[in-house]
């Protein structure tokens, strides 16, 4: 069974990718497979971040 993808573990897998370069962990031929993956949960990240501030813009109004 999968994994359910929360922003916390997206970010843990961001700081995990991001560890693995910096320490040269990553080859030549894993790179682009591994920049790719951080670009899909940086979106997911960027996702959930504007739900969130729609979410909480909307419970502003309806206090208004």
């Amino acid at each position: 069974m999968a994994k359910k993808l929360t922003y916390e573990s997206a970010i843990a897998e961001i700081h995990q990718i991001i560890e693995q370069i910096e320490n040269d962990e990553v080859n030549v031929d894993q790179l682009s497979e591994k920049l790719n993956r951080a670009k899909e949960l940086f979106d997911f990240c960027q996702k959930m971040l504007k739900q969130t501030k729609d979410n909480v813009d909307n419970l502003l109004d309806l206090e208004k």
